[in-house]
């Protein structure tokens, strides 16, 4: 199976647009073109790189020359994110993993394939990331935690630790998970949330939104 250094994403969507701006400023990769399935090809081009039909891939970018990246969001719980993740192992590609340079970590971190940690993510000591695991822009990780297949955490999430948390969830901004806590397998954890015992498989958690009160801002003494 290929190590190259030389990249396919799968996807154009702003996403992907965002893991290639990343991977070209950021890494030793070089990103070299896209993919997506042919019913949503829309542009033969994407920052002046092909794009070609995922169908047949291979017949553009050998897997054993090339490695590529599945940049696709949470949708359907993450599921179609995972779908394309196995499809891609199944032609043969390595799945490459991107650990942004201003992210903070240990030499020994444990992290999977497919997963990209966004800037501003601390993670401790003794914790494990599965496969195909997003980590978007400032969270903390605590330590002794375990982070599933296929999860999603948007941005400033705190899991503190000896946490578990089960394949396919997603973690909503500002969302807060106490220690020791074990969150079943596709939960949906809304912004804000603060989860305090163990939680079932799909279960969806919301926080109340904020309350609107009957002043203006300009009546406002203090402000």
């Amino acid at each position: 199976m290929s190590d190259s250094k030389k990249v396919i994403i799968f996807g154009t969507t702003q996403f992907a647009q965002i893991v290639y701006y990343y991977l070209t400023h950021d890494s030793p990769y070089e990103v070299v073109g896209f993919t997506v399935n042919k019913e949503f090809m829309t542009q033969e081009k994407l920052f002046k790189l092909p794009v070609f039909p995922f169908e047949n891939i291979e017949s553009y970018f050998s897997p054993s020359d090339y490695s590529m990246f599945v940049a696709v969001g949470y949708m359907n719980v993450n599921k179609t994110r995972a779908k394309i993740y196995n499809e891609a192992k199944n032609k043969g590609y390595k799945l490459i993993s991107y650990v942004n340079s201003k992210s903070t970590t240990w030499n020994d971190l444990d992290i999977g394939d497919n997963c990209f940690i966004f800037e501003n993510n601390v993670i401790q000591p003794f914790t494990k990331i599965g496969n195909n695991v997003i980590l978007w822009s400032g969270n903390h990780i605590g330590h002794h935690n375990i982070i599933q297949d296929h999860c999603f955490f948007a941005s400033h999430v705190v899991v503190s630790g000896n946490v578990t948390i089960g394949p396919y969830c997603f973690l909503g901004v500002n969302s807060t998970i106490r220690d020791g806590i074990t969150i079943g397998s596709e939960c949906v954890i809304g912004a804000g949330s603060l989860i305090l015992e163990n939680t079932t498989s799909q279960q969806v958690f919301t926080s109340e939104k904020a309350k609107l009160l009957p002043v203006k801002s300009n009546d406002l003494n203090h402000f």
